[in-house]
C-alpha cells in the first residue's frame, strides 16, 4: 500500500486540466478540512442517534454492538478501493466521472443518478433527524408536542439554515467543518462520560454485548440480525463528499482518498464507544423502544431532566454539522452533473458565484429534499422510507467505480495514493459486501407486511433507474464528460455507440 507524503506531480489545477476541466471552484481546503467534511457527514451522533430505536428492535444490543464492528470494517474496506479511484480521478463529479473513464457513458449516467439519489436523500434524512431532536428538546424545554407539523417546520427551517451559511458564508463551513471533528469527538466523550459517571444502575458487560432483542414480528433470529446491520449501514454513508471536495482541496490526489478512509476508522472508533455508552445506561428498556426518540429516553432516565437538555443540545449541534456537510457535497455533485449536461436545467444548476459557490445547485438540493420529506405529514414510516433512499442510492454508486476499476486490471493507471497488490483483493471483498448490503436494505423490515410498515427502498431504485433511463433516452447525448489522453476508454464508447 502508498501513502506518500506529497505528490510531486503537476499542481492540482493542472491535473483537473489533463482530466478535461477548467478549474472553476477555489482550492480553499486543506487535508484535515477535507477529512473533516466526510467525517461530519458520516456523523455518529446523527446515525447512530436517528436509528438507536431501530436497532434496539432489530436484534437489541448484540446487534447493535457486533454489527457496528462488522459494518464498520466492510466500508473501511470499500472506502479503501473507493480511496484509490479517487486519487487517480479528483473531480467534484466524483463517482460518475470514475464510473465514466473506467465504463464508458451508461455507466456514468446510471452512477451519478444513483450518488445524487442518496446525496438528496442524505440531506432529507440528516436534517429530519436533527427536526425531531430540536423538537424533543422543545417538549422538555417548553412543554411543546412534537407533531408532524412541528417537525416539518423545523426540518424547513434547518435547510433554509443550510443553505444560507453554503451560499453566503463558505469559508465559515469550511471552518464549522473543522470544529465539527471536536464536537463529534468530544461530544461523544461527554456524552458517554455523563452515562457512565451519573446513573447508579447500569446494564452488564455481557447484557450490552451478548442480550437479543427482536421487535420485528420476524420468526429468524438469523433474518433479524441481517436487518439489525442497517444501523450501521445507514451510518457508515457520505464519505464520498471528499471526493466531491476534492476540486476545492489542496494536493486533493492523496488528500481527497486519505479524508475517506480517516473518516471511516475515526468514526468505527467513536460510534462503538457512542454506543457502549448508550446501552449501558438503558434504565427501561421497553419504555425507550415506545419513545419517541430514543436516545432521548434513555438521557431523561439516566441523567435527568437538565442533563437530558445538555445532552439533546450536543447531539443537535452535531446534526447540524452533519447536514451542513451533506448539503455542500451534494451542490457540488449537483454542479458537476449540470457541469457534464447530466441533469434537466443544466444551464442553470451549474453557474457559479463570484466567491466560487454554485449557489443555484445548492437551492435545488435542499429544495428536493424537503420535498422527498413532506410525505412525513401523513406516514410514520415516511423518515425510514428517506433514509433508505440516502443507503439505496449511495450504497450501488459507491462499488461501482470500484467493479470498474477491477475490471481494467492493469489497465488502471492509479493515483499516488494506492493499495498496491492489495488493490484487487479488498475490491473484491469491497464489491461482495456492497452487494449483500444493497440486499439488505431492500428487505422488509416488519411482519406482518403492510402498507405502513412496507420497505420502499426498492421502489425507489426502481423509480429512480426508471427515470435515468427516460431522460437518457431523451438528453443522453447532452451527457459530455471530458475524455483526455484515454484511448482505451474511447475504444469502449465506440463500442458502446
Amino acid at each position: 500500500m502508498s501513502w506518500p507524503q506529497s505528490t510531486t506531480s503537476a499542481p492540482e489545477d493542472d491535473h483537473l486540466r489533463s482530466l478535461g476541466y477548467e478549474p472553476e471552484l477555489l482550492r480553499r481546503m486543506g487535508p484535515f478540512g477535507n477529512f473533516a467534511v466526510s467525517f461530519s457527514v458520516i456523523s455518529v451522533l446523527s446515525g447512530c442517534m436517528t436509528l438507536f430505536g431501530f436497532g434496539l428492535l432489530t436484534g437489541g444490543p448484540a446487534v447493535m454492538m457486533w454489527g457496528w464492528v462488522a459494518v464498520g470494517l466492510a466500508v473501511l474496506l470499500v472506502g479503501a478501493s473507493l480511496a484509490e479511484v479517487t486519487s487517480a480521478y479528483p473531480t467534484s463529479g466524483g463517482l460518475y466521472y470514475m464510473a465514466q473513464r473506467l465504463g464508458g457513458p451508461r455507466w456514468g449516467w446510471t452512477t451519478g443518478w444513483l450518488n445524487l439519489l442518496g446525496l438528496l436523500g442524505g440531506i432529507a434524512g440528516i436534517d429530519y433527524g436533527a427536526a425531531s431532536f430540536i423538537a424533543a428538546f422543545a417538549g422538555l424545554q417548553w412543554g411543546v408536542e412534537p407533531t408532524p407539523s412541528l417537525i416539518l417546520a423545523i426540518f424547513a427551517g434547518v435547510l433554509v439554515l443550510h443553505a444560507l451559511l453554503n451560499v453566503f458564508a463558505v469559508n465559515v463551513v469550511s471552518l464549522l467543518n473543522s470544529i465539527s471533528v471536536w464536537w463529534h469527538l468530544l461530544g461523544v466523550a461527554l456524552i458517554v462520560g455523563m452515562l457512565a459517571v451519573v446513573p447508579s444502575h447500569h446494564q452488564s458487560l455481557s447484557w450490552v454485548f451478548t442480550h437479543f432483542e427482536n421487535g420485528t414480528g420476524w420468526a429468524s433470529p438469523i433474518y433479524v440480525s441481517a436487518i439489525g446491520l442497517l444501523l450501521a449501514g445507514y451510518t457508515f454513508c457520505g464519505y464520498d463528499a471528499s471526493a466531491h471536495l476534492s476540486e476545492e482541496t489542496k494536493d486533493a490526489r492523496i488528500a481527497a482518498p486519505r479524508g475517506i478512509v480517516r473518516s471511516i476508522w475515526v468514526s468505527l472508533l467513536a460510534g462503538f464507544v457512542l454506543l457502549a455508552g448508550l446501552l449501558f445506561a438503558v434504565q427501561d428498556y421497553s419504555g425507550t423502544v415506545d419513545a419517541a426518540v430514543p436516545p432521548a429516553q434513555i438521557f431523561l432516565d439516566a441523567v435527568g431532566t437538565t442533563g437530558a437538555k445538555l445532552l439533546l443540545l450536543v447531539v443537535i449541534g452535531a446534526q447540524l454539522f452533519c447536514g451542513s456537510a451533506e448539503t455542500t457535497a451534494a451542490s457540488r455533485m449537483i454542479y458537476a452533473f449540470s457541469r457534464d449536461g447530466a441533469l434537466p436545467g443544466s444551464a442553470m444548476w451549474r453557474r457559479v458565484s463570484a466567491n466560487g459557490v454554485p449557489v443555484p445547485a445548492v437551492w435545488v438540493a435542499v429544495s428536493v429534499a424537503f420535498v422527498l420529506a413532506v410525505p412525513s405529514l401523513w406516514s410514520a414510516t415516511a423518515y425510514g422510507a428517506v433514509t433508505a433512499v440516502n443507503v439505496i442510492g449511495m450504497t450501488p454508486s459507491y462499488i461501482i467505480p470500484v467493479f470498474l476499476r477491477l475490471r481494467q486490471g492493469d489497465r488502471f493507471v492509479p493515483g499516488p495514493w494506492n493499495l498496491g497488490r492489495w488493490s484487487r483483493p479488498i475490491g473484491v471483498v469491497a464489491v461482495v459486501w456492497v452487494v449483500v448490503l444493497t440486499v439488505l436494505v431492500c428487505l422488509p423490515q416488519r411482519f406482518p407486511v403492510t402498507i405502513d410498515a412496507f420497505n420502499y427502498a426498492p421502489v425507489t431504485l426502481a423509480a429512480v433507474l426508471a427515470l435515468a433511463w427516460v431522460w437518457w433516452q431523451m438528453a443522453g447525448s447532452k451527457f459530455s464528460v471530458p475524455v483526455v489522453d484515454d484511448p482505451h476508454l474511447a475504444q469502449v464508447e465506440a463500442l458502446i455507440v
